[in-house]
């Protein structure tokens, strides 16, 4: 159990010791490991506008262009072949789902 009580001020008990003011925590840097920032973000993107998609993202768009909704399975499959783990196969099918929405929404 992590709960904390209050100290007391008496020396015996569950809560004893003298009474102090807790002092807020200030975040670590760690806390925001991962987190992207804007700069990233419109790096990433005029990169992603410079250099188009890869092959095998090319071809993931085919199969969604051929299979309709049907394509999922079979986009995770080659997501994951090319990515190595379910949670990036899982978030790439996502990412081209969505650009192949907003290639369809431009047209």
């Amino acid at each position: 159990r992590n709960t904390k009580m209050s100290k007391s001020g008496i020396a015996i008990g569950l809560n004893k010791g003298h009474v102090v003011e807790q002092l807020p925590k200030e975040s670590r840097p760690a806390s925001r490991k991962g987190r992207a920032q804007a700069r990233v973000k419109n790096v990433r993107a005029v990169i992603r506008e410079v250099a188009g998609l890869a092959p095998y993202e090319k071809r993931m768009i085919d199969l969604i262009r051929l299979l309709g909704g049907g394509a999922d399975k079979r986009i995770y499959k080659v997501a994951k072949k090319r990515l190595g783990t379910h949670k990036r196969a899982l978030r790439k099918r996502d990412e081209m789902k969505n650009i192949y929405a907003k290639m369809r929404s431009a047209k």
